[in-house]
Parts: structure tokens; sequence; C-alpha cells
């Protein structure tokens, strides 16, 4: 925050401008922001901002996650703007639910700038999520993450992305024959399949999200060995919710409620 000179007869409450300066570097990270982060960032003792933390959680202006801390509910009706701490937000929201509600890791990413970037994740207790020994830039193609994306690409675009980046078999799996990716991104079903071809022991699942400015994704992974696991009801509910995320990133673009 920039200094300024008080007005003539001004009071400033100091207070305030400290827990203000917290909310306004959490809402610049596209990330989760730890409490020590946040002091160093600020400038304050760990101390100070722990209590003013806990009051901004109580009045719902930040929330805790367990990696770290996004802003709360109070801030959910404004307007998304990219990597903001709004979009973390409501991303955030959408992820825990699927972790709460299906029991798997959730996973979303989306198309920027000619790449496929992986945005968060949220671990489910009972599932643990797939290690990212290769990032989604160069594994889209092996990803149910990145096949997703990639399937709602247009033909050019996609044919532009797949010349750009080549088809590494990451495991015996990985579908590496151009032509054989091409023909199942142009005919993907309701839903993505990763078969263990980013990783042994995982199958992935994944399923659009869409807005009017972003094409992304929202995918869980679950063990490829599973018993008792209906693939269909999971993506039905996987669908559903990346339906519900769409509606609110899209209304939130244009200042409307989707609640």
């Amino acid at each position: 925050m920039s200094s300024q000179q008080n007005a003539p007869g001004e009071t400033l409450i100091a207070s305030v401008q400290r827990a203000l300066r917290l909310v306004d570097v959490v809402a610049n990270s596209s990330r989760p922001v730890t409490a020590k982060t946040l002091a160093q960032a600020s400038g304050l003792t760990l101390g100070t901002t722990y209590n003013l933390v806990r009051t901004l959680i109580r009045e719902g202006y930040l929330a805790a996650e367990p990696d770290g801390l996004v802003l709360g509910s109070r801030f959910l009706g404004l307007r998304e703007r990219d990597d903001s701490g709004v979009f973390l937000a409501r991303v955030r929201e959408s992820l825990r639910e699927v972790a709460d509600d299906l029991g798997a890791t959730a996973y979303l990413s989306r198309y920027a700038d000619g790449e496929v970037h992986l945005i968060d994740i949220v671990d489910a207790k009972s599932s643990p999520r797939v290690e990212l020994w290769v990032g989604l830039h160069s594994s889209a193609h092996a990803t149910a993450l990145g096949k997703q994306i990639l399937a709602e690409l247009s033909p050019d675009e996609r044919r532009d992305y797949l010349s750009r980046h080549p088809l590494d078999e990451l495991t015996p799996y990985t579908i590496s024959d151009r032509r054989l990716l091409l023909q199942q991104l142009e005919q993907p079903g309701p839903v993505v399949l990763d078969r263990q071809e980013y990783a042994i022991g995982y199958t992935c699942l994944a399923v659009p999200v869409r807005t009017p400015e972003m094409t992304a994704s929202l995918a869980v992974s679950i063990p490829a060995d599973a018993e008792g696991i209906d693939s269909d009801a999971l993506a039905i509910r996987l669908r559903r919710i990346a339906n519900r995320l769409s509606l609110r990133l899209g209304a939130d673009r244009f200042g409307q409620s989707a609640r």
C-alpha cells in the first residue's frame, strides 16, 4: 500500500489499514498464502498477522484452506480477474466440493497463451494426489486435464499445440501416436479419461469448464485398481459441479450472481 499524506483533521485507524493490507496481499496472490508468507509480504509481525487473520476469517473476508489463506465468501460476488484471489476462491470452492463430496483429489487446469496450465489442486483425505513429476505444459497429451482442454480447442489450435509439444511416452499406456491422439481428441465422450497414461496406478477423469473467456478442465484422480467405484456416476457428479463452476465464473465476469 502506498503511503499518502493525511488530509487535515483525518483520522486513520492503523489496525484497519493493516487488515486491508493483508486482504490485498491475498487478493493479488494466485495461490493460497500462509500466515508466515503473509506477515513477510505485509511487513507485520507474525503475532499481529495471526490476530488480524482470525478476525478477517470470522468476518468472512478470508478463508483458511489446508495450504493457506484465500479470499472469503464476502468477495465471491465480485468480478473475476485473471489469477486474482477472487478467481482462486471461486475455484477452491468447487475443488473443495469435489474432494469432499466425491472423495477424490480435484484438479483444475486452463488454456492460456497457447499453453495448458495447472491452476490448483485440493486433496481428498482418502485419495492422495498424483505425483506431478512432469509439468502439465509438457504432458497435456497424457493427462485427462490436458486432453479435455485439447478436445475443446479448434482443429487449428489443436494442431498448432501438438506441433509444438512432443508426445513423450510417460508410461507404457501413454498415447504417443499423433494420429491416434487426434482421433481421440476429435471424438471425445462425455468425460475424458487418462488410464495410467501419466502415472502408473492412477486413472483420471476430466470434464470441461467453459466461460465466454476461458477454456478449462476439472478433473479427479482415482486409484486404477479401485473397487466399487462407478466411473459413470462419478463423471455425472463431476459434470454437475463443473457446470456450476462455469456459471459462477461467467457470472462473476459480468458482475452477476450465480449462487
